[in-house]
């Protein structure tokens, strides 16, 4: 499969949200492991006063290593080649364009969001970008117990082609992936964006195994190799501490075993792919307008 300039070998960009495109931290997750083991820094950052609302998106206060304490403020900003060093051989990302690759990194903006997007894409255009993967996370229907799904997308005919991705049908409320996807498609920047399945009954906790998802995802489409670290054990803590929840929840497991078995139907081999996208539809439907979800529920016919 030949892919198209950008997402082999090209200069590419990895943009990554906090908030309502953000289900159990996993695209952000993706986005930050990439940035530390490119030892990216940052090459261009927006002003947040023009695009936050702090009573929203609240500044927090750290303690710095020299024992200060210091403000942090909500932004985003795109974080490319430092040149220096980078980490030990072992956990750095290799293959095709690896040295070209620039991370985007930031909180969901309150206000603006088309001058937000015009002003990320012309640092996009400044450092040459030649491709965009967007990564999301969703809260969907999805049992902890089996492999997490990807879904990816693109708007762009020669993407779907090159890469064998469908254009997604979906139609409702949107974060600020779509409208930087937009932007991006509108200055001549192809873009493919990545949606992981998060499961909606753990959606208070950080999803290593959806970060594993969306890594996989991305080395399959871009042709890098990504060092997973200490991850793949990560994941299976989070499924053996979320297997735990539900031994002492009957009802929850009980609705575990009705996802599983509507998974399993899915991923059956004469599952037809019309059939799996219609899943993926009804995964955004349910998630509904709410940026985080809610609790977890069980549902009738589930």
């Amino acid at each position: 499969m030949q892919q198209p300039t950008g997402f082999e070998g090209g200069r590419l960009l990895v943009v990554a949200f906090e908030g309502w495109n953000d289900a159990g931290e996993a695209a952000t997750g993706a986005a930050r492991l990439l940035a530390e083991r490119l030892g990216l820094a940052e090459i261009a950052a927006v002003d947040p006063e023009l695009y936050f609302d702090y009573q929203f998106t609240r500044p927090t206060i750290e303690t710095a290593p020299d024992g200060t304490r210091r403000l942090s403020w909500p932004g985003a900003a795109i974080l490319g080649p430092s040149g220096e060093p980078r980490p030990d051989d072992d956990e750095v990302v290799t293959g095709p364009g690896a040295d070209r690759l620039h991370v985007l990194l930031g909180a969901e903006p309150a206000r603006t969001w088309k001058g937000f997007a015009a002003e990320l894409i012309d640092a996009a255009l400044t450092a040459d970008i030649e491709g965009i993967v967007l990564l999301g996370a969703m809260l969907a229907d999805a049992p902890h117990t089996r492999p997490l799904s990807v879904f990816a997308s693109s708007e762009n005919p020669e993407v779907r082609a090159a890469l064998g991705v469908d254009r997604s049908t979906y139609e409702g409320p949107v974060g600020i992936l779509s409208v930087i996807a937009d932007q991006a498609e509108r200055v001549g920047i192809p873009t493919v964006s990545l949606w992981a399945s998060v499961p909606h009954y753990v959606h208070n906790a950080p999803s290593p195994k959806a970060v594993l998802a969306l890594l996989g995802k991305v080395e399959e489409l871009t042709g890098l190799s990504i060092p997973r670290g200490s991850l793949e054990e990560e994941a299976k803590a989070w499924e053996s501490s979320v297997d735990a929840l539900a031994a002492d929840d009957e009802e929850m497991a009980g609705y575990i075993t009705q996802l599983e078995q509507a998974r399993d139907a899915v991923d059956a081999p004469e599952a037809s792919g019309e059939a799996i996208a219609q899943e993926f539809e009804r995964y955004l439907r349910r998630r509904g307008d709410q940026p985080g979800g809610g609790p977890w529920r069980p549902r009738d016919g589930a």
